[in-house]
């Protein structure tokens, strides 16, 4: 289906996406401020942030009121995407979100803010990651140790050997 005969629906979906992604990239870049505040010991209120950047003359949205009202909630949220307005919003979006990702690639029409929101919303929500990899690549390349999630402790494959593996 040519990109231009997608229909209502899918504007509607690219809205929904666009609307996750923007939640997304907000709470990467609130994250790190706590990181740097934390960190340098700055002690930045983040909704008082949220209301600074309201009144200026780029970022007017009405947007960074809802920020603005989760970091001043009584109960702090770790993150923007754990509090509930936000929550809500992420769960709203998620299926057309998905949408737009697989139809872009389906098309070979690059969308890269959309799909690495997607991608990092889907990590912070999974329990396990898929780290192994990395963790036997590493163990590899240069005898790193991995952990498991089935025992305690640090191993080691003998790789070059007969591949058992070994207490790290």
């Amino acid at each position: 289906m040519p990109a231009g005969t997608l229909g209502e629906d899918f504007a509607e979906d690219v809205r929904r996406a666009l609307y996750a992604s923007k939640i997304v990239a907000y709470a990467q870049g609130f994250d790190q401020l706590r990181a740097g505040s934390t960190e340098y010991a700055w002690d930045l209120d983040l909704g008082a942030l949220a209301t600074i950047w309201r009144g200026g003359c780029i970022i007017r949205a009405v947007f960074l009121d809802r920020i603005r009202e989760a970091y001043e909630a009584e109960e702090k949220p770790v993150t923007l995407l754990a509090a509930p307005y936000f929550a809500d919003a992420l769960t709203l979006a998620q299926d057309s979100w998905r949408r737009v990702v697989s139809k872009a690639a389906e098309l070979g029409i690059p969308a890269p803010g959309f799909a690495t929101a997607l991608a990092y919303y889907d990590g912070l929500r999974a329990e396990r990651l898929p780290a192994a990899l990395i963790q036997g690549q590493r163990d590899f390349f240069g005898a790193h140790t991995y952990q498991r999630v089935d025992r305690e402790g640090s191993f080691h494959t003998l790789w070059s050997a007969d591949r058992t593996e070994v207490a790290g």
